[in-house]
């Protein structure tokens, strides 16, 4: 039998979505997310693994329509009794649910003339941090002055971290995936921990268990660097939107990077701006650099949050720092640039 172009379509198409239920089934073996990652590195089956991604969020903005909910049912039924492993064959499971998933938009848009999607907002001022347990039983630790927008359906869960840094304990739901979008990158996880920041230019992904995926958002530009990245425990993600070489993993402490959730700041070798954006989240007194020359150096030890003379206190011990004070401000700057 011979494969055309709008064969190799759909079962790009097919393939993408067998993927997102097995990430949401959360059962992947190690053979089959090394298999995930092969596959994704293609940006082509990227593109594809986005639009699924894209239409479960979108077709959640008319969760409740009965049609819907029963052509989920079918299409999720349909799947589970599948194989999972085999994508040859004229109708395959994930053909069946794509095509169901996308006829329950297009019925659900038509037939609802408006719908409001349910979008819960959690929000912290300066110097306030915040618990909340979210509808599915999932914990939410919010870092001050940190802003997440929450949406839970019948069959989604998708957040979007706005701004600072929250960290996440989710409910394991199979059949939910739960996902944070922070900028241009989506973590996909079901049943673990892990935080999400955005500060500066950076978004930082921390794993403290289970295991998560973490993608772009958007692939069209098919650049080399993007590609899904896979976390362990005890792993963290950095990526920059001025990074040319793409995220880069390393180890990380989770005691040591969760310490902010006790209202302690735990830095060790950490670069000195980005220590200033995270004792800022606390104060009303803000702590800027005035030179290049004072973002050079790097900052170790133990902050209260919010404690901002100990903080200047310390830098200006150990780096040949001097600071500036005036109302509601301090600025840090090289001793010879006063």
């Amino acid at each position: 039998m011979t494969t055309g172009p709008n064969d190799q379509v759909a079962d790009r198409d097919e393939q993408a979505a067998l993927w997102w239920l097995d990430l949401a089934a959360g059962d992947l073996s190690a053979d089959s997310r090394d298999a995930f990652d092969a596959w994704i590195a293609d940006d082509e089956n990227a593109i594809a693994f986005e639009h699924v991604a894209r239409a479960w969020h979108a077709v959640d903005g008319a969760a409740g329509s009965p049609e819907l909910i029963r052509m989920r049912s079918v299409a999720i039924d349909d799947y589970r009794r599948a194989n999972r492993r085999r994508w040859a064959g004229s109708l395959s499971a994930a053909r069946y649910w794509w095509t169901g998933l996308a006829a329950a938009i297009v019925l659900a848009v038509v037939s609802l003339t408006i719908f409001h999607d349910s979008v819960q907002l959690y929000e912290t001022k300066v110097g306030e941090r915040r618990i909340a347990i979210l509808d599915d039983q999932s914990r939410l630790s919010l870092d001050a002055d940190s802003r997440v927008e929450v949406g839970i359906g019948d069959d989604r869960r998708a957040l979007t971290l706005v701004r600072g840094r929250a960290k996440f304990d989710v409910a394991k739901d199979a059949l939910r995936p739960f996902t944070v979008v922070a900028g241009d990158k989506m973590v996909v996880a079901t049943g673990t921990s892990f935080s999400v920041e955005r500060i500066g230019a950076e978004i930082r992904v921390l794993l403290y268990e289970g295991q998560v995926d973490v993608i772009d958002r958007d692939r069209a530009g098919g650049s080399a660097g993007a590609r899904g990245t896979t976390l362990v425990p005890g792993t963290e993600m950095v990526a920059s939107a001025n990074a040319v070489a793409g995220p880069v993993t390393r180890r990380a402490d989770p005691s040591r990077s969760i310490s902010w959730e006790s209202g302690q700041l735990n830095f060790d070798d950490e670069p000195i701006a980005l220590a200033v954006a995270r004792m800022n989240r606390y104060s009303p007194t803000k702590v800027t650099l005035a030179d290049t020359g004072a973002a050079r150096f790097v900052v170790n030890g133990v902050f209260a949050a919010g404690d901002v003379e100990a903080f200047v206190e310390a830098v200006t011990e150990l780096h040949p720092l001097v600071a500036d004070r005036s109302p509601g401000q301090v600025t840090l700057k090289t001793a010879d640039a006063r």
